[in-house]
């Protein structure tokens, strides 16, 4: 890590692409599809010279994948693409490719407005989380609701802020703008204050949860019981990957305090016990709803929450 600033590792990419170099031959597209810093294609036509392949005679092309988990393959259909080759022949070989499945647009560019279009569309959905997160910040001190405030912001024809919610979690949004900043961050400013922005609601929403937990303390004169409500990165799935409400909740426990986690979407979790909603809300002291899932949202237990002044992290109970 330089400067704060994680760096990018092409270890797994670097090292399929040396697999495959006794198999490459004249004419063949090599397609690199996973999320990587700008200049990686490239990095792979290197990687294949030196194993002597003739990378002159090889079609080599980034097209970043659009798919959203648990509909990959509609997706994959429907959306449009953007390839970009190392050549324009590689770019007009790859494109037809894509062209005989994809019913979406097929784009052409070359491969680093490729690379940097994949970063860029992440980057610019953690800006603006990033955005809505600070307002989070700003409105609790001034005892404003924030989902209201963006609903009433979003009535403007050309606003449209998104959710604030614990932190960013997946694969993808909290991890693709390093490789924008790790390659250039006298000039990745805002990206960078975006990331640093999201991370830090993830730590004030620990320090929340600890200021309720002190409180229930001072009432009752016992250890209270925090009941961590969701686990995944977002709303009903189960992908714990960079989640931030699993952070929250390993964070919590992992300093003492007694953690109860409820997470629907999966059946177990090496770190926690889970538990149901129903016998989370009969047992904790203390609720911090972390994720968006429907069984959150359901009216009894909306209004259970609401009763019982959950924090939340999410907007279930705005």
């Amino acid at each position: 890590m330089k400067e704060g600033i994680p760096q990018p590792n092409l270890d797994y990419v670097l090292s399929a692409t040396r697999s495959i170099a006794g198999f490459v031959k004249p004419g063949d597209l090599v397609i690199l599809e996973s999320t990587s810093p700008v200049g990686t294609t490239e990095m792979m036509a290197k990687v294949l010279g030196d194993a002597g392949v003739d990378v002159s005679k090889v079609h080599m092309a980034y097209c970043p994948e659009r798919v959203l988990p648990g509909k990959i393959m509609t997706e994959l259909v429907e959306n449009d693409r953007v390839v970009g080759g190392l050549t324009p022949e590689a770019t007009q070989l790859v494109g037809d490719f894509y062209r005989t499945f994809v019913r979406g647009g097929v784009l052409a560019t070359d491969a680093k407005t490729a690379e940097m279009c994949k970063l860029t569309e992440n980057s610019f959905r953690d800006v603006n989380i990033a955005f809505a997160n600070e307002l989070s910040l700003l409105c609790a001190k001034e005892g404003i609701n924030v989902w209201n405030l963006i609903q009433l912001a979003n009535r403007h024809p050309r606003v449209n802020i998104l959710q604030p919610g614990a932190g960013v979690g997946g694969h993808c949004i909290a991890v693709d703008p390093w490789f924008i900043v790790a390659r250039d961050p006298g000039n990745a400013q805002l990206i960078r204050t975006a990331r640093e922005v999201n991370n830090h609601k993830t730590v004030w929403a620990i320090d929340q949860i600890k200021i309720a937990v002190a409180d229930a303390s001072a009432r009752t004169g016992c250890k209270p019981k925090v009941a961590c409500l969701g686990l995944a990165f977002k709303p009903d799935i189960d992908d714990l990957r960079e989640s931030p409400a699993l952070h929250i909740a390993a964070a919590l426990k992992s300093q003492g305090y007694d953690v109860v986690a409820v997470e629907p979407n999966i059946k177990s979790h090496e770190q926690f016990e889970l538990s149901s909603l129903e016998e989370a809300l009969k047992s904790a002291d203390v609720f911090a709803v972390l994720v968006k899932h429907r069984q959150f949202l359901a009216p009894l237990a909306k209004q259970k929450l609401v009763e019982l002044k959950a924090l939340d992290f999410c907007g279930i109970t705005a």
